[in-house]
Formats: structure tokens, sequence, C-alpha cells
């Protein structure tokens, strides 16, 4: 259940044109596939039948029923919806819309902050297999209930399918039964040796990481629901996910990097070929 204040939801009536019973320009289709890309919740299913089941009753259904941290970021994917569409249909703004969209936006950030995990937004399906798509999907549902502990085994099976992904992506050849923190060894010797990493102490974390990962390793097999264990308690789960996160998220901003260099290189190289 979200924490929003009286105030906190007069202002995102407001925001959202929620009068009426409408949610913007929304449609029922467009509203329901809207919500579903961005929290992967389906918001006619019944817990959200409240009142006449209008989409704006719905919205404040979720409000209710929803962490912070969900509908923080539900709250700002809708303002970057309204701001978008005043933007492509040249619709100037005005400052008393500006400090409203402020004010909503500050409400948004405060509940996003209220995450357990810091860098949940990192566990993402960084490819077009379903598999990889259904488990990340998972995974953040357990940490958006506030039960990381469950999804422990999940997590492990997600920084392997990862890594995998990065391996391949480089050529690195691995065997399948290689372990977790042997093929992200492999992932990090790559990275150090073709001149990614700028710092020895970024090398020594990810060279840290490789231990931390060989000891998920037995949390996985022997502290989590992947066998008929006595899983870990929450708060060493909590920090397990914010440590694993926080490297994943390090890692994509780190491929971004590359991947948006080799791109101007390429934009350049062409350049040079024609002739004038």
């Amino acid at each position: 259940m979200s924490d929003l204040s009286s105030i906190d939801k007069l202002k995102l009536e407001k925001m959202f044109e929620m009068e009426g019973g409408y949610v913007l320009d929304f449609t029922d289709r467009t509203f329901r596939e809207f919500i579903i890309e961005n929290t992967q919740i389906n918001i006619y299913d019944g817990k959200y039948d409240y009142a006449s089941g209008s989409k704006a009753n719905r919205l404040r259904a979720f409000w209710t029923q929803e962490s912070n941290y969900t509908v923080g970021k539900l709250i700002s994917a809708l303002l970057e919806y309204w701001k978008t569409k005043k933007l492509i249909n040249h619709i100037e703004i005005s400052q008393a819309e500006q400090a409203l969209f402020d004010d909503c936006y500050t409400i948004a950030e405060r509940l996003k902050q209220d995450s357990i995990v810091e860098n949940i937004d990192a566990i993402q399906p960084y490819s077009n297999d379903k598999e990889f798509s259904v488990l990340a999907k998972s995974i953040r549902e357990s940490i958006q209930n506030n039960e990381p502990e469950v999804a422990l085994d999940r997590l492990h099976t997600y920084v392997v399918k990862y890594t995998r992904q990065q391996c391949n992506k480089y050529g690195i050849s691995y065997d399948r039964d290689k372990a977790l923190h042997s093929l992200f060894g492999e992932y990090v010797k790559y990275l150090i040796q073709n001149g990614f990493i700028k710092s020895q102490m970024t090398e020594r974390i990810l060279k840290s990481s490789i231990s931390i990962l060989e000891s998920f390793n037995d949390v996985r097999n022997n502290q989590s629901l992947a066998h008929d264990n006595p899983i870990l308690n929450y708060h060493e789960s909590v920090l397990i996910f914010n440590n694993v996160s926080s490297a994943i998220k390090f890692i994509e901003a780190l491929e971004k990097e590359k991947s948006d260099v080799d791109e101007q290189d390429e934009v350049q190289a062409e350049w040079d070929e024609i002739s004038f």
C-alpha cells in the first residue's frame, strides 16, 4: 500500500485529469496496455475493481493496493506521457501546469526511493528470450511484494543467463556446466584485457564480485527455494539483491557507453569513406 497523502492525491488527480472517471486521453485498451508496459500489472484485474470501475477509479485502487515503488514508477511514466503529448502536439506548457508537474514529479521520486533494492530496474530482460522476460518479471514482482528471500534462486538463474549473454556478445567460449563465478570471471577478464575498465579500483571491485558470486552458488543451492532448504533471512537477502543489481547496473552503463562509442566510430568511418 502506498503512502500517498490526501494532498498528493489531489495534485495527481488534477495532473492526470481524473475528473469524470478518465485518465488523460487513454481508452480502456491503451490504459491497460500502458500500465502493463510500465509495471507488468493488469489494471483490469478484479483486485482493482473500485466503485464504478472507471479508469480513474482503477488508478485510485492501484494507489491504495500497490507499493510505494510501483506507484511511483507508474506516476513517473504517466508524467512522461503527459509531457510527451504536449511536446509532439506543440502545446505550450503554462507556468501553472509546470508547477503542478514538478510537484507530481517530486511525489513520484519520493515513492520510488522506497524500494528495498536500489537498482531493481537493472533486472530487465536484455534479450527477446521469453524465459528471460518471465524470469525478470517474476524477480521484480517478488521485490515489489517485499519478499526478496523467495526470489534468490531466480536471481541466480537470471545472473547466469545475463552473464552468458555478455559472453556470447564477445565470443567468449564457455561450457554449459561452468559455474556462475567462473563465467563472470571470464567476462571481467575480457573487459580488463580490452581496456574497458579505466581504474584499478573498479577492477578490484569487479574481481571481488567473482568471489561474491561463488558464495552465491552456495546460497542458491543450500539457502533458497531451488531445493527443499531453510531459506536465507530477509535482511541478508536484501543485501545480496542490492549487491547483484548494482553490479548489473554498472555493466549495463559500461556496455551502453561502449555501444555509443562504437556507433560514433562507425558513423565517422562512413564519412571518411565519402570522397568530396
